[in-house]
């Protein structure tokens, strides 16, 4: 990593742990900072606080003290989780220190280039083919941020020849002063997360800053199906790269006489491509493009593409019981991502969803309930789904306690060459702690149904 300066001797306050803040709380003590670290939960129980008090850094837990402030901190690091409404939040703002996520740490000591790949849907597949391709074309790439390794993690073991693919949320890029990747990606732009953001516009504004440092050195890849990206890039001064599964393109990625194709130079044939879902070839023709720009031969590209069928509780295919196929998508935590997911099957589907209430409704699934032959819901919203499945003429309609009762419930309904599939179209925090969480007891149903 890049032994830089900028952060000796400063008195750096760290907001929140998780893995983000243990990660930043180390980095910033080894740059020589006066690191404080203020999480909520108490000493007694955060093993990750004791650890850092281990290593010489104060560390203030059970509570967030707004009189913390007054002890002169010249910047703030911030878990991304923790809303910019948070008093201490607030606090610092009115005493003008700087609030910064960890990701901007990540890339101010990297060594290596990045691939930032930030939108509403897709993020963690394009991530994941990003990283597969550069991995098969011997790119030495290493993989960050949002998918589960810290990226300032990661930076600190990258070299010049390693490239950093970062899957980055809106939260994440809300903190961010100098962070600028080499390859951005926005893959889509649809309503999330708008209890955190308030409007639509403010979310859209937080993934744009994903380029707002770039330079014209560097490359946007953006959703030419959707005006509001290139609404998003109007001010970017990267060289723009458009993909698009709807319309033929003379530059950029786009589908073409079943082909997959790059700057009207033809890839792979679509029907060679494992990964279900027509949603999927967007995120495809995104990862695709970014893996030509950082100079992947086609065999490389096509090799994964042969081979690859998907991220954990993405459209995940976990087993075959009695002729019934089930698929975990529990990564699905808006409608939009449960569209796409029943827009992968042309056959009867068994739908589980529900989950936490973020005061939506769910009308907009209706017109894709056509494949829908039974729904088992669970969750806060639960009287919701079951509200638009009668709508949509689904004659069986089960509510059950949570995922595991609902797992023998949905095969109950089923029969032979039926798909059963979680899909909940709502965030898990109702119930369960993460959506992997709830995916994996997805999966332990299942298995218990062998």
């Amino acid at each position: 990593m890049k032994q830089i300066e900028s952060y000796r001797h400063k008195k750096i306050l760290v907001l929140g742990l998780a893995k983000s803040g243990v990660t930043a709380a180390a980095l910033l003590h080894k740059l020589g900072a006066f690191v404080t670290v203020n999480d909520k939960k108490p000493l007694s129980e955060n093993p990750e606080a004791q650890g850092l008090l281990e290593q010489g850094i104060k560390v203030i837990c059970g509570e967030h003290p707004v009189e913390l402030l007054d002890e002169g901190f010249e910047l703030i690091v911030k878990n991304p989780g923790i809303p910019y409404t948070n008093p201490m939040i607030e606090g610092a703002f009115e005493k003008g220190i700087p609030v910064i996520t960890e990701v901007e740490l990540a890339y101010e000591i990297s060594e290596a280039p990045l691939i930032g790949i930030t939108g509403t849907n897709g993020k963690t597949t394009t991530t994941t083919l990003v990283y597969e391709m550069l991995n098969e074309g011997e790119k030495q790439p290493l993989i960050a941020g949002n998918i589960g390794t810290v990226a300032s993690g990661v930076a600190e073991i990258a070299g010049k020849d390693n490239t950093i693919v970062i899957e980055l949320s809106s939260f994440q890029l809300m903190g961010i002063n100098t962070f600028k990747p080499k390859i951005a990606i926005i893959t889509n732009i649809y309503d999330a997360h708008l209890d955190y953001h308030g409007t639509r516009e403010e979310y859209k504004r937080a993934k744009a800053n994903i380029t707002k440092n770039q330079t014209e050195d560097d490359y946007l890849i953006i959703n030419a199906d959707q005006e509001e990206t290139f609404e998003m890039a109007r001010h970017s001064k990267a060289k723009i790269i458009p993909f698009s599964t709807k319309k033929v393109l003379m530059e950029g990625a786009c589908i073409k006489d079943g082909w997959i194709c790059f700057n009207q130079e033809k890839v792979m044939e679509i029907e060679k491509i494992v990964l279900p879902g027509r949603h999927n070839l967007e995120n495809i023709l995104s990862a695709m493009a970014a893996a030509k720009l950082s100079g992947v031969e086609n065999h490389a590209i096509q090799q994964v593409l042969l081979t690859f069928t998907g991220v954990r509780h993405r459209l995940q295919y976990v087993a075959e019981v009695n002729g019934r196929k089930f698929y975990n998508d529990s990564k699905a935590t808006n409608t939009l991502a449960t569209i796409k997911a029943l827009s992968a099957f042309d056959g009867p589907i068994v739908l589980l969803a529900g989950g936490l209430d973020r005061g939506n409704e769910f009308d907009e699934l209706i017109p894709y309930f056509e494949n829908v032959k039974a729904m088992v819901t669970f969750g806060q919203t639960a009287p919701k789904l079951e509200r638009v499945g009668q709508v949509a003429g689904i004659k069986c309609i089960k509510r059950v306690d949570n995922v595991d009762k609902a797992v023998p419930a949905a095969f109950g309904f089923s029969e032979p060459g039926d798909v059963i599939l979680l899909s909940p179209a709502c965030a898990s925090w109702d119930q369960y702690k993460s959506f992997e969480i709830r995916g994996d007891i997805f999966i332990e149903a299942v298995h218990k149904l062998k």
